[in-house]
């Protein structure tokens, strides 16, 4: 077992390195991507469904409930790509049952590309909601002097996700490996049971703070109510 699947390589040529990261960040794409298309195919109105349309009304009505509490007035809007991170995160723990998969989240690079990604459409979403200059109004507010400190923290918060995600990712891979040389076989199990647990609840955590971070960007500026003229007499 790797401790990370940067470790594992596939091919090189010269500086050009295939490795595991890549390759298993690829295939399980390829599978949400085709299980999507599979699922959906056959879509039905009526009271007869199948169990797979059940399952993704249960995880899309799910994560939908989960935006809402959020405090996000449309969740449909922000479905797409909040649901696509939680997706991601869950099934890359969930393949670790597969004989010989590393899970891409297990490396740093992963995990970052992932907080990147969070970073990006942070402000897209807000500038969707407020306009460009309302939301760069809120980067000095309440006065001008805050200008630094938002920006530190836009970048502190997004090496704060990679870096968490990465370390809960890699611990569990890093006691099952350690386990496996000083124990029996069947306490890694429970451990690899245990790490399922453990990436469900990353891929939750993940999801909600890059939620939390959105709602805070498109958050609505209420208006302060126009002055009645009697009250000015």
């Amino acid at each position: 077992m790797h401790l990370s699947p940067d470790e594992m390589i596939f091919w090189q040529y010269g500086f050009i390195k295939l490795n595991g990261t890549i390759v298993f960040t690829w295939g399980l794409m390829l599978v949400l991507v085709l299980g999507s298309k599979l699922i959906t195919r056959k879509l039905s109105i009526d009271l007869q469904r199948s169990h797979w349309q059940n399952l993704l009304e249960i995880i899309v009505t799910t994560i939908n409930g989960q935006i809402q509490d959020l405090g996000l007035a449309q969740p449909e809007k922000y479905l797409g790509f909040l649901g696509t991170l939680f997706l991601f995160v869950a099934a890359a723990s969930l393949c670790t049952v597969i004989p010989g998969y590393e899970p891409p989240t297990g490396s740093l690079s992963t995990t970052a590309a992932l907080a990147l990604c969070v970073l990006v459409a942070v402000p897209l979403f807000g500038i969707e909601d407020q306009g460009l200059r309302g939301y760069l109004r809120s980067y000095i507010e309440p006065t001008v002097v805050m200008l630094p400190f938002h920006l530190i923290s836009e970048v502190s918060r997004t090496l704060a996700l990679a870096v968490r995600l990465f370390g809960n990712m890699m611990s569990g891979s890093m006691i099952i490996a350690i386990l496996l040389t000083i124990t029996p076989f069947l306490f890694p199990i429970v451990m690899t049971l245990l790490g399922l647990l453990t990436g469900m609840v990353q891929a939750y955590i993940f999801s909600i703070l890059a939620g939390v971070y959105i709602a805070a960007a498109t958050r609505v500026r209420q208006l302060e109510p126009p002055a009645d003229p009697k009250t000015q007499q």
